[in-house]
């Protein structure tokens, strides 16, 4: 029997093989996600509901189309200056991270295409495979205002502090051959190859024994938990200011 909560996000799609290997796929209207105020309220409550069924035994997290996530509504950026709409996104922007590391299931990234936006999502994950087509970019800064929601913690986690720093200053592009140099991912290939090797490797895994299958999740996760108890939400304070600053002239 198909869980409610498979049909209850207008902008993930979700289906369960028979051995429990969940595959996510994130998307606006059947086409690439476009990310606004209901995607970021959606992927709370999606993220809750996944960790508490333990039917999920693996999860494979991925996009549609050509995009992991690259595109974002704008119209309401002018919005962000207003504390009540901003405490509502502070709120959600820890959620949405505590909620995807509180998923016992091991979670496989399968970044079909450029992840411009919210890359923190694939990099809560364990395994991260690539289409060869895939780039990492963070541009906060180019939109004037401060990488705060979990990228600032991620990122010089992942590369090193300085290289992390640089990455999200300077909003550098990291193709897919460089993010496997880098150690940012475990595995790049074709494009038409990614999703056929992401099950695979869900089905590997799902035939491990739960218990050890679960908690080793919960024990690698353990670190990133304890990192952005410490930093995200003075991240996102401080993404809050720079955006209450948008368009002023100090």
């Amino acid at each position: 029997m198909t869980p409610d909560y498979f049909n209850g996000f207008d902008n993930l799609r979700m289906v369960r093989s028979d051995s429990g290997v969940l595959e996510v796929a994130m998307h606006t209207n059947g086409g690439p996600i476009v990310w606004n105020g209901q995607t970021h309220r959606e992927f709370v409550d999606a993220f809750y509901a996944i960790g508490r069924d333990r039917r999920n035994r693996v999860v494979v997290f991925t996009g549609t189309g050509d995009e992991w996530m690259v595109q974002i509504d704008r119209a309401g950026m002018s919005e962000l200056a207003e504390p009540w709409v901003w405490s509502r996104i502070m709120l959600d922007g820890k959620k949405i991270l505590d909620n995807l590391l509180d998923i016992e299931a091991p979670m496989i990234a399968a970044i079909n295409g450029p992840a411009r936006v919210h890359s923190e999502l694939a990099l809560c994950c364990d395994c991260l495979l690539a289409a060869d087509t895939a780039e990492f970019q963070d541009r906060h800064l180019e939109w004037g205002i401060v990488p705060g929601d979990g990228v600032h913690v991620l990122w010089p986690e992942v590369l090193g502090t300085v290289r992390g720093r640089y990455f999200l200053f300077t909003g550098q592009r990291m193709g897919a051959e460089e993010a496997l140099r880098l150690g940012v991912v475990n595995e790049v290939m074709p494009a038409d190859a990614l999703l056929p090797r992401a099950r695979a490797l869900a089905e590997e895994l799902a035939q491990r024994p739960t218990l050890a299958l679960r908690y080793s999740r919960v024990a690698f996760t353990q670190p990133l938990k304890r990192k952005l108890a410490e930093g995200l939400g003075y991240g996102l304070a401080l993404e809050g200011l720079s955006a209450a600053g948008l368009g002023r002239t100090p």
